[in-house]
């Protein structure tokens, strides 16, 4: 057959409708009735071997009018072959939903998932591959999931590595480092009970931490009980070393977010539960402080799977995976307008955040301050709302908002990353670059070199701009001190307590720890002077998070 030659009239295939395979495949050849594809050996009546008879492929290819998208696509296509398939093949899957399945394989929670199980999964994500693909990868996004991360919680710091290994130091009154003991820890130490366990995502709250592995479990150690300060009254058991929580030994946990009344997991599946905090509905059940038993979260998000919570003092922030969009629900206490919806009231089932679609923002991460709250947007722009002291909402006041508004201080800068802490706000963008507003307490915020204030992007201070590392700053400012040190930042964390004086860790790209903030309990990992009680420069924690 000769492609110059033939008469067949072209045809053009511009913007091929995403069909199963098996439709494709036959919608030409009606006539033959084929019953299987064939491509080698023996042909049955009505088929051809393609591996024999390249010319047909050339002929399509040299014959018909493709388009330019076209092509793009059969070359993603081919790459996509180039590969055994590691499953059997599906004649009702479009080569887009066989893809999506494909990369779903290669994600660590979907691994060990039963078949039934992932077909569940399939239908709450609303029925498509690409969409379980898209509420994967959107967890993995928010949440550093199987990445390295620390987290600097109230008096003490948690550090994971790439490989699942944790060091913890700093307090340990209450046996929140997991070493088995309550003695404080001024250089990091390796949790040595967790060996052989990997661990993806880790939480620490006032006396408290929970970590989760990548089989799903969740481990706990440190107060048993919510709503107390760190000096204040203890619980009735003190756990030193990581305990599996057992009532959530049927949950396949991804994550943790630990308030001051509360304890809330993620699961795999994107259900949200929540331990503690129920009295008067408050997180949508009927509960006593002293509970511990985990209770799913009541309302909408119980038919919309969720891929990342973020809890503060006394609300909890969902982000929900929806077929045709993100969104953020919230509930409990409204004090300050901190759950986004216009008013100060208290929300007993978690309710949509709609200022997002006005302002036309998918959200992609969220974080929840103690007092106010935050959202990077998928453009890169970034929302605050609540409490807006010591303008920790980046507008330039201290005024609250009741509704997410986007600070446009960093409307040239594209965020992808955002931490909150107690009237406290940090912000990374696409470049690593790290922004920084809010409280100066503790010299937390980083800036210790003597900007003054200014206009786009400067700071606002308290003390007229006289370089005090302690000022207060109003509106977005640079983090001066990490950008000198020429590194990638791509995550930062800080304390979100009210309880104590704040700490902040940066994390660089190539599994570098920097420290700065309060350090009189060992939560910098190094034992400061004694005349010292915060340390206003990063300096790097000695613990390398890239390794084992």
């Amino acid at each position: 057959m000769d492609p110059s030659t033939s008469a067949t009239p072209a045809i053009t295939f511009c913007n091929i409708p995403d069909q199963p395979i098996a439709a494709l495949v036959t919608s030409g050849l009606a006539a033959f009735h084929r019953q299987t594809r064939h491509c080698f050996g023996d042909e049955n009546p009505g088929e051809f071997p393609l591996s024999t008879n390249p010319t047909i492929v050339l002929h399509v290819l040299t014959g018909c009018d493709f388009d330019p998208r076209d092509l793009a696509r059969l070359e993603a296509t081919c790459s996509f072959f180039r590969e055994p398939a590691e499953f059997e093949p599906d004649p009702n899957l479009s080569l887009g939903e066989l893809a999506a399945l494909d990369m779903c394989q290669k994600r660590a929670i979907f691994k060990p998932m039963t078949a039934e199980e992932r077909q569940k999964l399939k239908q709450i994500c609303g029925g498509s591959w690409k969409l379980v693909l898209r509420f994967l990868l959107a967890g993995e996004l928010c949440t550093r999931r199987e990445k390295s991360q620390a987290i600097a919680g109230p008096g003490h710091s948690i550090a994971v590595t790439s490989k699942g290994a944790v060091y913890s130091f700093g307090s340990n009154s209450s046996g929140q480092l997991g070493h088995g003991n309550t003695e404080e820890e001024y250089r990091p130490q390796p949790i040595r009970s967790l060996h052989g366990i990997r661990i993806i995502q880790a939480a620490a709250g006032a006396g408290r931490t929970m970590l989760i592995s990548d089989a799903g479990k969740a481990y706990a150690f440190g107060k048993d009980s919510f709503g107390e300060a760190e000096y204040g009254v203890q619980g009735n058991k003190l756990v030193t070393s990581p305990q599996l929580v057992e009532s959530l030994r049927d949950v396949f946990v991804v994550q943790a977010a630990i308030g001051n009344f509360f304890t809330a997991v993620l699961s795999r599946e994107g259900r949200v539960y929540t331990f503690s905090w129920g009295n008067e509905t408050k997180l949508g059940h009927q509960t006593e402080l002293t509970d511990l038993e985990p209770r799913p979260l009541l309302g909408e998000l119980e038919t919309i799977p969720v891929v990342q919570i973020a809890a503060g003092y006394c609300y909890l922030l969902a982000l929900a995976c929806q077929p045709d969009r993100m969104s953020v629900y919230s509930v409990g206490c409204g004090l300050g307008g901190k759950l986004g919806h216009g008013s100060r009231t208290d929300e007993k089932l978690p309710r949509l955040i709609q200022q997002f679609q006005t302002l036309n923002i998918q959200p992609a991460v969220v974080a929840a301050g103690a007092w106010h709250a935050a959202v990077v947007g998928k453009d890169g722009r970034v929302c605050t709302w609540g409490w807006g002291r010591y303008g920790c909402l980046g507008h330039g006041n201290e005024e609250c908002e009741s509704v997410p508004k986007v600070v446009e201080a960093l409307s040239n800068v594209k965020a992808v990353h955002i931490a909150t802490g107690d009237y406290t706000t940090f912000v990374v963008s696409e470049e690593g670059d790290v922004y920084s507003f809010g409280c100066g307490e503790s010299s937390s915020l980083g800036h210790n070199n003597g900007v003054g204030v200014g206009g786009g992007g400067g700071a606002a201070a308290a003390d007229g701009g006289q370089g005090n590392r302690h000022a207060n700053v109003l509106s977005p400012q640079m983090v001066a001190s990490l950008k000198e040190l020429k590194e990638k930042v791509v995550q930062i964390s800080l304390t979100n307590s009210i309880y104590w004086n704040a700490h902040t860790f940066a994390l660089t790209e190539s599994g570098k720890l920097y420290a700065f903030g309060a350090g009189d309990k060992g939560q910098l990992g190094v034992e400061l002077a004694a005349n010292q009680t915060e340390r206003p420069s990063p300096e790097v924690v000695g613990v390398d998070l890239s390794l084992s």
